[in-house]
């Protein structure tokens, strides 16, 4: 009975494959870098913060925030997640976007981050106040 049945082995893969998903995947990662590297340049920050573990964080928060110290939310279960939901609507409301902006940044983060770092969008201070 089991002679009958196929079997599928996962790890059975051609190596087209596998370089084409290597392939496909940094050139995502290096567009994400280039682009998180503008939004910084954008907001007045070293492009180069963008790429240090994170101090990236903390420097995000400094531009869509104004304080850097609240980093440290992100290590409170619960509130980390709220915070960053209040962290990407500030970062949008930094560049002049909306509330849909916001939305596009939680559920399509990749895609909207290039429209960020790429588009003509202006850093107009944290929170969206003029500095």
């Amino acid at each position: 009975m089991l002679d009958n049945m196929e079997t599928y082995n996962v790890y059975d893969m051609s190596k087209t494959d596998l370089s084409t998903m290597s392939v496909g995947t940094i050139i995502v990662a290096v567009l994400l870098i280039v682009a998180m590297w503008k939004i910084f340049t954008k907001a007045g920050e070293g492009g180069w913060k963008s790429i240090i573990p994170i101090y990236n964080i903390i420097t995000l928060c400094k531009i869509a925030d104004g304080s850097g110290w609240k980093v440290l939310l992100f290590l409170i279960p619960i509130v980390n997640v709220i915070y960053y939901i209040i962290l990407m609507f500030r970062l949008s409301k930094s560049f002049g976007k909306g509330v849909l902006f916001c939305l596009g940044l939680l559920f399509l983060p990749n895609i909207f981050t290039l429209i960020l770092g790429f588009g003509s969008a202006q850093y107009g201070g944290p929170r969206g106040n003029a500095n």
